[in-house]
């Protein structure tokens, strides 16, 4: 199992014919995922072509959703345009959107979750580098890899990753891999102060999933949703978790990569993170190269053997 997605997952880029868009496009397609349709306004009717396979486009999700059946959309889409394209898929009554688009204004994604308040669309992102469920093929091809993350790193297995850095989610899936240790999902959520799915929303996901059978949790300065997941780690998972908090040397009040990594309260530092990460059992990684290792130990100390 895995969470989110799957390897039957049908999905629709909306910006394909972009540059961006058209590249992750080719390296979906590449690693198996069933890419059914393009949205691109005023291109309905064209074909997005590559080795052999011919991708319809479409003007609106609406219609590529209809025609196709497909569930999922991710959005390359302009950062002036992105969230009306999110609501496109709400319109459209799609299960997920994966928003990879950078720098979308904090006030409309305010708009958004407003819009989308009560709605069956889940959003991942904005900001993000999407979610990957690997396969059983050569670099685990024949998966579903939703966004920008490298599909040849991951390996099938039963450890979830869930992050808000691109770069570290790629650097815990390839640790993970390097040992022999493969992955359920990974899954980038973003580092916008306004997103759609938290940690802790992940995290219960990882929890009910009985394929997932540990968890690595990566955090970083600013906010408090680290805490909240934490909290909720401490009270109802069993299952081995081990956490990394990136920006323990970043000056207060600077914003440090991502818009929401800001201190601006109390549990918002990396040593307060990491502080209440070992209150509730969560084996921290002292560095990134250490994420592997710190999962391996949680691991050990519960029992469970890990491959």
């Amino acid at each position: 199992m895995s969470i989110l997605i799957s390897p039957d997952t049908k999905i629709i880029v909306q910006g394909i014919t972009g540059a961006f868009g058209a590249k992750h496009a080719q390296l979906s397609l590449d690693y198996g995922t069933k890419v059914v349709a393009g949205v691109t306004p005023g291109k309905g009717g064209q074909f997005f072509e590559h080795n052999g396979a011919k991708v319809p486009i479409f003007n609106s999700v609406a219609d590529a959703a209809k025609a196709t059946g497909a569930t999922v959309s991710v959005i390359f889409v302009p950062p002036p345009f992105a969230g009306d394209a999110i609501l496109e898929c709400v319109d459209a009554n799609l299960d997920l959107a994966v928003a990879i688009t950078e720098g979308i204004p904090i006030k409309d994604m305010v708009r958004v979750k407003r819009a989308m308040a009560g709605s069956k669309t889940r959003l991942v992102g904005p900001n993000c580098p999407g979610i990957v469920t690997p396969g059983t093929g050569k670099d685990s091809s024949g998966g579903c890899r939703i966004g920008i993350a490298p599909g040849y790193i991951h390996q099938k297995g039963h450890v979830g990753v869930v992050s808000r850095s691109g770069t570290l989610t790629y650097e815990a899936v390839f640790q993970l891999t390097s040992k022999g240790i493969g992955q359920s999902t990974s899954v980038g959520i973003g580092g916008d102060p306004v997103n759609g799915t938290s940690h802790l929303d992940v995290i219960k996901l990882f929890n009910a999933d009985p394929d997932t059978h540990a968890i690595i949790l990566i955090g970083e300065i600013g906010g408090n949703a680290e805490v909240e997941a934490a909290r909720w780690i401490k009270a109802n998972c069993k299952k081995p978790v081990a956490g990394f908090i990136a920006g323990a040397t970043a000056p207060a009040g600077r914003r440090m990569g991502h818009a929401g990594a800001i201190v601006g309260g109390a549990e918002d530092t990396a040593a307060a993170k990491i502080a209440v990460f070992k209150e509730c059992g969560i084996e921290v990684a002292v560095t990134p190269s250490d994420m592997a290792d710190a999962l391996l130990r949680s691991a050990k100390a519960k029992g469970v053997t890990l491959s």
